[in-house]
């Protein structure tokens, strides 16, 4: 695949993660280094739920649930301040009381009590409470923001508040946290760890809304919008009914759902109609292929400097020679870390699959193996950086059942699978980040029925091959969560993906605009949704663009806009429709504070017909609340700020940018 332009990309900002396995299953590694430190194993259930501990927030103006696990058929009264309520836990141990909705206030002592137990909460303030989700950008902690030493140093408002979920994917929703959470404190020495996003759109917001401010922030490095919606929904949806078939399969029978999965992967793999021999049967001829000068580096550094380089799919290949007595046996093949996932044969039979894994171990069945020469092939997929098998050859390594072992320290040899950038291989279902539900069901699944303001979504990158699915998929994320929550209106706030790459040399299809316009559509369907555009503030070379102050201050328009009811524009102009007026098109905008502007005139228009080779730039001028485009000839569609960090000069007087679409010419 031919990633000059880093055309799939998933950030991989982890802030430690553990994937819930079937009982009696070790658990499968996935993890790194982010915004918050690793995670501590959680306590064991309390009366109170882990969503009510010291310095909580709580949503003001509206019945406040409490919620937390006592035994079945137990009383447990609730009281904060001088409200109080009462619940009994059902048969599966659970409790919920409704307080009465508070204004905003604090700070208060909540405390429940039930079957001879107490349990209270210091320090908890009423106000408001955003849950912040998403992938890297969401996760970026406010120490990489641009200037963020001095905003830290003058960070001391203690009525704002963070609680972080730590990353864990789970086959089954979870009812409470894997891993410890805590709410903390805004301080200087605090705030440096915080999600930037989502603080710098809290200490916006404090400048008009002055009321104690809460953060839920679960976002994962990476983590595609499907992993973040729940099963029932994904069903409905019926994009991946067979790969949730796998899953649930991997529920009981992990090597079951191998097997499956092996074998859905390969009919994949014919379905495209490659001539020859498939690249993991052990009699393909791959004496054309390339010798990897270090297995254990990353794919981009063998030929250059630069760790992005080539990313996408590579087949790599290499054998082991075994005697009779160790091809007797059934083994198990260590290949070490992975970066991101692979799909691994032996002697043509295929072995399964890891994600993100720090341990990439594939179970060997006797019979597999054979006495002398011994094919291993692994198809790995990458969407970013440091791609491919970490570390020395000591860390790949064939385990026999007698504990001896061989180590994979002869030549492999690789192949880029295709310098086609949309062939991307199935993802593994139970993928920490990549798979299905599994986001949903460790981060926000044990989040229970809590209260809150709106949501905040900051996600697409991994996303960019999937376009085709993510405005329906974010429907249903939305729909998701919102029952869960039991706020069938809760806003949603939405990042749509800035600027990242080349500058378009002429008109061109591109997945970084599908995905912005799937956000843009996804949006306009949902009238409790805002969009806030951000294609001029990206950064062409940096995933991860530092100018995090700015995406807060947009972010607090638009939910001054949609959370807030304030009758002010949520973003820059929108476009309202386009129609024929003789040889020009006139595009209309709607939203615009102040007037149209055009910043060394009215850049980034184009003019299409049905095909992608039809587009060509358009002459624009600005006509009170529309731009006018010359020379419209036949054309059917209009395109504005098109491509990957597209030139756009299209602005209002209060300085925001229009941002990107794609529209009909009415009548045409």
């Amino acid at each position: 695949m031919k990633i000059g332009s880093l055309a799939f990309v998933a950030g991989l900002v982890l802030t430690g993660a553990a994937l819930a396995q079937p009982a009696g299953r070790g658990a499968a590694p996935a993890g790194g280094r982010g915004a918050f430190a690793g995670p501590q194993p959680a306590p064991p259930p309390g009366l109170l739920h882990a969503m009510f501990q010291d310095h909580a927030v709580l949503q003001r103006s509206q019945p406040i649930r409490i919620y937390g696990d006592a035994p079945a058929g137990t009383s447990v009264s609730v009281t904060l301040g001088a409200a109080s309520a009462a619940g009994t836990a059902d048969a599966s141990g659970h409790w919920t009381a409704t307080l009465p909705a508070m204004q905003a206030g604090g700070p208060y002592t909540l405390t429940a009590t039930g079957g001879g137990k107490s349990e209270t909460a210091s320090d908890v303030l009423v106000g408001d409470v955003f849950l912040c989700t998403g992938q890297s950008n969401m996760a970026l902690a406010q120490a990489a923001a641009a200037n963020a030493a001095l905003d830290a140093r003058n960070a001391t408002d203690g009525q704002v508040r963070l609680l972080n979920i730590a990353n864990n994917g789970s086959t089954t929703p979870l009812a409470t946290f894997a891993n410890k959470v805590g709410w903390t404190v805004e301080s200087p020495d605090t705030v440096p760890r915080f999600s930037a996003s989502c603080w710098y759109m809290v200490r916006e917001l404090k400048k008009t809304v002055n009321v104690p401010m809460g953060m839920v922030v679960a976002a994962w490095g990476g983590a595609r919008i499907r992993n973040w919606i729940s099963e029932p929904t994904l069903r409905r949806l019926g994009y991946h009914n067979d790969d949730l078939e796998i899953l649930d399969t991997y529920k009981t029978d992990p090597q079951a759902a191998m097997r499956m999965w092996g074998r859905k992967w390969e009919a994949w793999w014919r379905s495209l109609k490659i001539p020859g021999t498939p690249p993991w049967e052990a009699n393909f001829d791959d004496s054309s292929w390339e010798v990897s000068p270090n297995p254990g580096q990353a794919w981009a550094l063998w030929h250059g400097d630069n760790p992005d380089g080539f990313i996408g799919q590579m087949w790599m290949r290499t054998s082991i020679t075994l005697t009779a007595a160790q091809a007797a046996q059934a083994a198990n093949l260590d290949l070490g870390s992975v970066n991101e996932e692979d799909e691994t044969w032996i002697n043509g039979k295929d072995v399964g699959g890891t994600s993100f894994s720090n341990k990439a171990e594939h179970v060997v069945p006797a019979g597999v193996l054979k006495e002398g020469r011994n094919v291993i092939v692994s198809n790995i997929f990458c969407s970013w950086r440091n791609c491919g098998f970490r570390g020395p050859d000591e860390n790949r390594v064939l385990r026999l059942a007698d504990g001896g072992s061989v180590v994979l320290n002869q030549p492999w040899r690789y192949r880029q699978m295709s310098d086609k950038d949309d062939i991307i291989a199935p993802m593994i279902p139970w993928g920490v980040t990549h798979g299905l539900t599994m986001d949903y069901n460790g981060m926000i699944a044990p989040i229970g029925a809590y209260n809150f303001k709106a949501a905040v979504w900051y996600q697409g990158e991994s996303d960019l091959y999937f376009a085709s699915h993510y405005r329906t998929n974010m429907a249903g994320m939305m729909g998701d969560w919102r029952a869960q929550f039991r706020n069938p209106t809760m806003p949603f706030l939405i990042v749509q993906i800035p600027n990242y790459g080349n500058i378009p040399a002429k008109p061109t299809a591109n997945y970084w605009s599908d995905v912005r316009e799937a956000q843009r559509l996804g949006v306009k369907d949902d009238k409790y949704a805002a969009l806030t555009v951000n294609i001029d503030i990206g950064e062409a070379t940096n995933l991860h663009p530092t100018n995090k102050q700015e995406v807060g201050r947009r972010l607090a328009i638009a939910a001054r806009h949609v959370v807030y009811g304030e009758p002010i524009a949520p973003s820059g102009p929108e476009v309202a429709g386009a129609a024929r007026s003789g040889d020009s098109v006139t595009v209309r905008f709607s939203g615009i504070t102040g007037k149209l502007v055009g910043r060394s005139g009215v850049n980034g228009f184009e003019l299409c017909g049905a095909t992608q080779a039809s587009c060509r730039w358009a002459a624009a001028s600005i006509s009170g609340s529309s731009v006018t485009l010359a020379n419209a000839g036949n054309a059917t569609r209009v395109r504005y700020c098109w491509g990957e960090s597209p030139v756009c000069t299209l602005y209002d007087t209060s300085g925001l940018p229009a941002g990107p679409f794609e529209t009909r010419i009415a009548g045409k």
